[in-house]
């Protein structure tokens, strides 16, 4: 039995193009690397024999239950090629060695390198508590800290990315010359379709990154439809980055919760739009339990968007204050129906916003920061007990108006507002253009509006938010925060709405 198995597993190995010594033992083989002490004719299989280059690990495949250990305390210069086949069993792991009270080892990216680490074709598969950087001399467009790439595969399954520290990565600030991004992820192929399944991003800090936190490059196309499933992005901490925060492209049931993305700088050129956490063209996106503040994007700037080529998105449960932009953007392309379903069914729900729709300065249609953003031709959607917290301005010619249905190659049909709270300290509007089926049941309008629209049983005052919130501070923070709970995110505490307390609290008012 035992020639047997040493027989398959020899047949496995050249069948599946993984060099033999890679492949020889899945016996849980570690590989160390010091660059201060190590020498790459060493054999690499104790702390004592470690390796001195990245450049050992570029041509392995890491078999089932191989470790590649970096040495904590350490700064490695160059780029990390990752390529790994683990089993549910016994999968690959990426970490580190040594004391723990010393940082992460840190990967310094070369100056043109257009990733510093990368993770290709692999499986079952950790990476985890590393710092990378990659910053070069000048910006370079499509630069990214961590890429994670899928082609001519088929389905890599289980990546699991975890306590990454990932900074000042230099790219482009424009999206149309290739952007930039702490983590890039990649799936395509013409010979073989390929995507993932169960990838997962947690525990990440991603701090300074140009322009963008993390996006996917996927097949966004209908009619060549192979999406990744099953991805879920959980408890980042996204800091100074100026651009989007999480976006999937062409995913299926993805889940995005317990994120935080603040403190955006005001750095992009006019002609761009950025937003917080969005998914385009995607299927069964869930958005919630997140917590976005100060995004400063030229135009859109909202903490949440639902994007076009997208069906089911639900966003609920979300925290979004002092943005530029309003709570959220619900948009579709009418123009774009050759490869796209278009935006169908997004549900809103249960997201508190307070303080958002401040930005200062014009965009490309004038002063405008609406509270909630629908555009184009986006259909079923429904926004539902949402908290709307507008405050007083601070300066005279800032847009006020809480919501805003207009025209992107068409208008949106079947929107339904119910339950929804809005709060406006200064005189505010809807303008609902030239929309169609629009419904409004139920909701409250406290403060002075232009006009209500057609609410049969539209709410005008509301004692339980006087009482809970508005006595607590007019600004709404601290009263807002009581349905809220802490939770910490890469070491520090932030809110996070309760969906039992925010639940609880709309029953109250029925």
């Amino acid at each position: 039995m035992a020639i047997l198995t040493s027989v398959l597993l020899l047949m496995s190995c050249i069948g599946g193009g993984i060099p033999l010594s890679s492949c020889a033992s899945d016996s849980g083989t570690a590989y160390y690397i010091d660059p201060d002490t190590g020498d790459d004719n060493n054999s690499g299989l104790t702390p004592q024999k470690a390796w001195r280059s990245l450049e050992k690990a570029k041509d392995m495949t890491l078999a089932p239950g191989e470790k590649l250990l970096l040495k904590r305390g350490a700064t490695y210069n160059g780029q990390l090629e990752i390529c790994g086949r683990g089993t549910p069993a016994q999968p690959v792991t990426i970490a580190t060695y040594g004391d723990k009270a010393l940082p992460q080892p840190c990967i310094v990216g070369q100056d043109v390198s257009l990733y510093a680490v990368r993770i290709y074709n692999s499986e079952y598969l950790t990476l985890r508590d590393l710092e990378i950087v990659n910053t070069g001399k000048h910006p370079l467009p499509m630069r990214t800290g961590l890429k994670i790439e899928c082609k001519d595969y088929g389905v890599s399954r289980n990546i699991r990315i975890d306590g990454l520290t990932i900074r000042d990565v230099n790219g482009s600030p424009v999206k149309e010359l290739g952007g930039g991004s702490g983590i890039y992820i990649v799936n395509e192929g013409e010979e073989i379709r390929s995507c993932f399944d169960s990838l997962v991003i947690e525990n990440c800090h991603i701090l300074r990154c140009e322009r963008n936190a993390m996006i996917w490059a996927g097949y966004y196309d209908r009619r060549n439809w192979f999406p990744s499933k099953h991805t879920v992005v959980r408890r980042n901490l996204i800091e100074e980055v100026p651009g989007d925060g999480i976006v999937p492209i062409g995913c299926d049931s993805t889940l995005i919760e317990y994120n935080v993305m603040r403190n955006c700088p005001d750095v992009l050129p006019m002609t761009e739009a950025a937003a917080g956490f969005w998914p385009w063209s995607c299927d069964n996106t869930v958005i919630q339990f997140n917590h976005v503040s100060g995004h400063k994007a030229p135009w859109d700037a909202q903490a949440y968007d639902c994007d076009y080529n997208c069906t089911n998105t639900v966003i609920q449960y979300n925290y979004s204050h002092d943005n530029y932009g309003g709570l959220v953007l619900v948009c579709d392309s009418g123009n774009e129906r050759n490869y796209s379903l278009g935006n169908q069914r997004s549900i809103v729900r249960y997201n508190i916003s307070i303080g958002d729709g401040i930005r200062p300065k014009p965009t490309r249609q004038g002063m405008f920061s609406p509270g909630i953003h629908i555009a184009g031709p986006v259909e079923d959607t429904r926004i539902e007990h949402n908290i709307i917290h507008a405050n007083a301005k601070p300066a005279a010619d800032i847009d006020r108006s809480m919501v805003v249905s207009d025209n992107w190659d068409g208008f949106a049909d079947r929107t339904t507002f119910s339950g929804n709270i809005f709060y406006a300290a200064e005189p505010s509007r809807f303008d609902l253009t030239r929309s169609t089926n629009n419904t409004f049941e139920g909701n409250w309008y406290l403060g002075h509006y232009a006009a209500l629209p057609d609410d049969s049983d539209a709410r005008t005052s509301c004692p339980l938010y006087e009482k809970q919130i508005l006595a607590q501070g007019t600004d709404g923070y601290a009263g807002l925060q009581t349905l809220m709970t802490e939770s910490n995110v890469c070491g520090q505490p932030f809110f996070f709405v309760d969906k039992t307390r925010i639940e609880a609290f709309f029953e109250k008012l029925n």
